[in-house]
């Protein structure tokens, strides 16, 4: 029997603080937001399955410097940019990711190319090579070297050499896409993609191409993209965390995800994570100062939210 499709978006956990976001910041937020949203909607609007829906939206993201993927991915400590993505779809758990690539324009095609091939995920040269061989689109390197994210990481090197304690705001330290979603025919899916930390050593990987820590869908239970500081959702298993309360212990994606994102935090795991289920209930919930995000109901009508606020409505169109 068919269902109403639903899709539920983030930017990122951490955000800029309300104090210093100004209304043209917040603006361009929403609009970044609302255009993921329509992108994952269309597909959705048009019959398409959930995991094409997901791609989408997040690629709509990767393609604005304002977010922490694709074109807006921070640098590493060399002053290099090492981007991850990861897909997963619930009706057979399939999935792909990739880790420590830059180049491919959209991480998060190859990360989707991946899932449709014997592997489920590759890193580096080899995967850029991968994408090669698919003949994804590439950029150059001017493409994805944004000023403010450079700004960033000449301040973050400028306070290590100077030994200062990190006073950062969480937006200034990390920063992820993602996004969920049900279909028509009531399949799931989930994808994140990011250039991870600010001043990361490079070869670090975070959570968001680790199945089951910050990517995982499974249409029995729900589908998962989380954001923060990713060594936490990893040593937790955070998005399969979620999901096996759901499973075996009766609880409500609710109680589940809201569960899991206040202990990652009592044990400093700032961050947060968006997730559907499989009746279509969506959760956003954060343990720290916002998150970037959204969701679409079934009357096509968008919803962005950056901090604690109430949702700005987009109408349908």
């Amino acid at each position: 029997m068919p269902v109403s499709p639903i899709l539920a978006i983030h930017g990122g956990a951490g955000t800029i603080p309300p104090e210093a976001l100004t209304a043209e910041m917040a603006d361009a937020f929403h609009a970044g937001l609302r255009a993921s949203l329509r992108a994952g909607q269309r597909v959705l609007a048009a019959g398409g399955n959930a995991t094409d829906a997901v791609v989408a939206a997040v690629m709509a993201m990767e393609d604005d410097p304002l977010f922490n993927a694709g074109r807006g991915a921070v640098f590493t400590s060399a002053g290099t940019q090492e981007m991850d993505a990861a897909v997963m779809r619930g009706a057979d758990r399939a999935a792909g990711a990739i880790a420590g690539i830059c180049g491919p324009r959209n991480p998060i095609r190859l990360a989707r190319a991946v899932m449709d091939s014997e592997h489920v995920m590759l890193i580096g040269a080899g995967a850029e090579a991968f994408a090669r061989e698919q003949g994804l689109d590439f950029a150059d390197p001017a493409y994805f070297h944004t000023q403010h994210r450079y700004d960033a990481l000449q301040e973050e090197l400028e306070r290590r050499a100077a030994d200062a304690p990190d006073m950062r705001s969480d937006a200034a330290k990390h920063g992820t896409v993602g996004a969920v979603a049900r279909d028509g025919s009531g399949h799931l899916a989930a994808a994140t993609s990011t250039g991870g930390m600010t001043g990361k050593r490079p070869g670090r990987v975070g959570d968001c191409p680790v199945i089951g820590a910050g990517t995982f869908a499974d249409d029995a239970t729900c589908a998962v993209s989380a954001t923060g500081h990713g060594e936490f959702f990893i040593r937790y298993g955070a998005a399969a965390e979620i999901a096996a309360r759901l499973r075996h212990a009766g609880q409500t994606l609710a109680q589940a995800a809201e569960a899991v994102v206040a202990e990652l935090g009592a044990i400093g795991g700032s961050g947060g994570l968006i997730a559907i289920d499989a009746a279509g209930t969506v959760a956003l919930p954060f343990n720290c100062a916002g998150m970037y995000r959204g969701y679409v109901d079934a009357d096509g009508v968008a919803h962005t939210a950056i901090h604690g606020e109430a949702p700005r409505r987009h109408p349908a169109g």
